[in-house]
């Protein structure tokens, strides 16, 4: 088994981007959004974490959480909310040889990335990311038109303007 590097930081803030196994049409993050949603918060109950932005994609996600003082182990609560997940949809997906000899089911790829936030600049940077993203991927032609984002809630909180990144040619700032 591989020895993947992982930045293990007690309390850290981290960047997460998780895919779905088959990306190319695969619309089943948005289509199936709710579960998703309660699938995240089941898993907060058990291993609490501040969920500090989160856009859902059609196949994939991203989110910035944050750890509890003291708590490290971020691997736990992704793979519990891609478990989860798996758990309350109908097992209808083609899995390969190796999947099925495992147990898997055929919807998230297996790994993740993670990126362990560094500093304030380091953190507004990969919150604009979360946010810009459904623009990035021509989703949407302002982040606003976004249902499936934290952004709306950043909104009220007057942390992001109602027109932030309406296009790429405006330029990206997380106010705080």
């Amino acid at each position: 088994m591989p020895n993947y590097r992982r930045a293990w930081h007690p309390g850290g803030t981290y960047f997460f981007t998780v895919n779905l196994l088959q990306r190319k049409g695969n619309d089943l993050l948005i289509r199936n959004i709710e579960l998703l949603r309660n699938c995240v918060r089941t898993v907060r109950q058990r291993h609490p974490f501040e969920i500090h932005g989160w856009v859902v994609l059609p196949d994939h996600m991203h989110f910035v959480l944050e750890l509890p003082v003291g708590e490290r182990d971020f691997a736990t609560p992704i793979r519990l909310i891609k478990q989860s997940f798996s758990k309350v949809l109908p097992a209808n997906e083609i899995l390969s040889t190796s999947r099925e000899k495992r147990g898997e089911r055929g919807i998230w790829q297996r790994r993740f990335w993670e990126h362990l936030i560094r500093d304030d600049a380091d953190f507004r940077a990969h919150m604009d990311y979360v946010h810009i993203n459904p623009l990035k991927h021509g989703l949407v032609a302002r982040v606003q038109d976004w249902p499936y984002s934290t952004f709306h809630h950043l909104v009220q909180q007057g942390v992001y303007p109602q027109d932030w990144a309406g296009g790429f040619e405006q330029g990206l700032r997380y106010e705080e």
